[in-house]
């Protein structure tokens, strides 16, 4: 495994992280909830540490099990989880969900992320996406609050423009930024990647696997239930779906020279970016977790280098947990 530090002075996390949205039991069709937290165990036995969550999975039960799946090394793992949907149950067992960066929201969803985290602190914690009515700062300065109370580590945002991260990190420093980055969204290479870098934190990329469609697994008769997102994403639809199996067929070739598997080289990529330390996949079985951890250390084959230029260093790894 690889390790990368967080901003300046924040958490050494393993470069490859595990997504824990499939935890939450919703929107990636049918899930194992015992595979996937024996997932999450043998992701920690390949020195992975960075667990991604969010209160707004499942509605906060992808936090509780990754608490279950962790049990006495939840403490051991670099924990971020994020803010900033707040819902409300409905009478026919759905949810209405509307986004809410509040500094009273702040506050009330990182109390039930501690409780359902079993932890008294959570090492990084993201406001998951601008509401479009609060100020960046003032969200800022709810955070900033409980880093000093002692409940949150380091803070950062999530799916936010490169001039509000400049604002936020103004406001107080950020440690990471997550944002979809990878071979078919390319888009943050304009302007949040090299923010990022210039500010000197940390990316977390999400969706380097185009939502599995990079793993070489699908086709273009492929079919989703409705309780898999991926049957109304653009991306599993007419041109664009046939782009990505385009692209996936060159993965599979290229990786077949070095003995690495699609999914591999497309998250091998996205960590060559400029200031991202870490890839965020999931992963609903051990075996998946097991593929994912490979992405480490891997070279890319000709073809797909990235310049010198926009590989990061690594840092030393930590001491084994």
């Amino acid at each position: 495994m690889e390790y990368a530090r967080l901003g300046a002075d924040g958490p050494l996390v393993s470069r490859v992280g595990f997504g824990c949205e499939p935890l939450g039991g919703t929107d990636w069709g049918a899930v194992d909830a015992r595979q996937a937290e024996a997932a999450v165990r043998r992701a920690l036995e390949l020195g992975v540490t960075l667990f991604d969550t969010a209160d707004a999975y499942g509605l906060g039960r992808s936090e509780e099990a990754l608490s279950a799946a962790l049990a006495e090394r939840r403490h051991d793992a670099v924990i971020v989880s994020k803010f900033g949907i707040a819902w409300e149950h409905a009478g026919d067992g759905r949810a209405r969900t509307w986004k809410d960066a509040s500094p009273a929201r702040v506050t009330a969803a990182l109390e039930a992320s501690l409780r359902r985290l079993r932890v008294d602190r959570i090492p990084v914690y993201l406001v998951h996406w601008p509401d479009g009515a609060t100020p960046v700062e003032a969200t800022m300065e709810a955070l900033a609050r409980q880093v000093e109370g002692g409940k949150v580590g380091w803070v950062g945002l999530s799916n936010f423009a490169a001039p509000e991260v400049r604002r936020a990190h103004a406001a107080f420093p950020l440690a990471a930024v997550e944002c979809e980055y990878g071979l078919l969204a390319r888009e943050a290479e304009a302007e949040l990647l090299p923010a990022c870098a210039e500010l000197g934190v940390g990316v977390l990329a999400y969706g380097a696997l185009a939502q599995g469609l990079l793993t070489g697994k699908y086709r273009a008769d492929a079919r989703f239930g409705a309780d898999d997102r991926r049957h109304r994403l653009p991306r599993f639809q007419g041109e664009a779906l046939s782009r990505g199996l385009e692209t996936a067929d060159r993965l599979a070739e290229a990786g077949a020279a070095v003995g690495a598997t699609p999914a591999q080289l497309a998250l091998r990529w996205a960590l060559e970016g400029p200031a991202v330390a870490a890839v965020i996949a999931g992963a609903k079985t051990p075996a998946q977790a097991e593929a994912n951890a490979a992405a480490a250390g891997l070279a890319l084959p000709p073809g797909l280098e990235r310049p010198p230029e926009l590989v990061p260093s690594a840092a030393p790894p930590p001491r084994a947990p």
